[in-house]
Parts: structure tokens; sequence; C-alpha cells
């Protein structure tokens, strides 16, 4: 596990990242505050993503890796349509080079888990 970043809930067993061969993928994050795991989310698209970013900064700092190294994004979010723009809003200050843009999914989904509004996985590569 990232440290400084929330642990996984008791009823689930992963990693938040695992490193093959130059790749790092890195598990769905929720919008869960690491400094207070069992708190309640914050409130609106935009905090939520913020948040998210913020577990997958930790993640990826405590890795080695960068924002810049992402070749990969999948995002899920439970109201694809009111929320969409302003998740966009939040991934464009974290992915701002055109140059450098990541692929991405981004898919509507009936529910997250904690009620979250948005999720968020990544991919990325650092070649050798």
């Amino acid at each position: 596990m990232a440290e400084g970043a929330a642990p996984p809930p008791a009823t689930a067993r992963y990693s938040h990242a695992v490193e093959a061969g130059g790749w790092l993928y890195v598990t769905g994050q929720l919008p869960v505050n690491p400094d207070d795991p069992a708190g309640p989310l914050p409130e609106g698209i935009a905090a939520q993503t913020e948040m998210a970013f913020r577990n997958l900064e930790i993640i990826l700092g405590a890795s080695g890796y960068a924002f810049t190294d992402t070749v990969f994004a999948r995002i899920f979010l439970s109201d694809f349509d009111r929320d969409y723009a302003d998740m966009n809003a939040v991934f464009h200050r974290y992915f701002d080079d055109e140059s450098q843009m990541p692929s991405r999914t981004t898919v509507g989904v009936a529910k997250l888990g904690r009620d979250a509004l948005v999720e968020i996985d990544l991919v990325l590569f650092r070649g050798g």
C-alpha cells in the first residue's frame, strides 16, 4: 500500500498499485480522504474528482511515477450526463499538456462504492 493513501476497505484485499516491466497499474481510486478513510466523501463531482486525484498522486509519488507517465486513464461516473463536464475540467488540470494526453475511457455506471460520484484508475509506463 502506498504510504499516506487511504487503506483498502477491510472487506477487500488488493494493492493500490502493481508494477510490472516498467508498467504501473493503479487500482481505481474513490474520493476517500486518506486522513479520514471512514469519513464522509466530499460534496459534488469537482471536489470528489480532486480527492480521487489526490489519492492517485499519493500512490504515484510512493511508486516513483508521475502523471506525465500515464498512458491510459479510466473514469467511472455514477451520473455521466450531469457530471462529465465538471469532472473533465478537473481532469484537464492534471493532464494539461495537449501533446501528452493519455488515452481515456469514461464510463457511466449504475453505482460506485460508498455512493461515490467518480472512480479513477490509471495505467502508466516508464521506459528505460
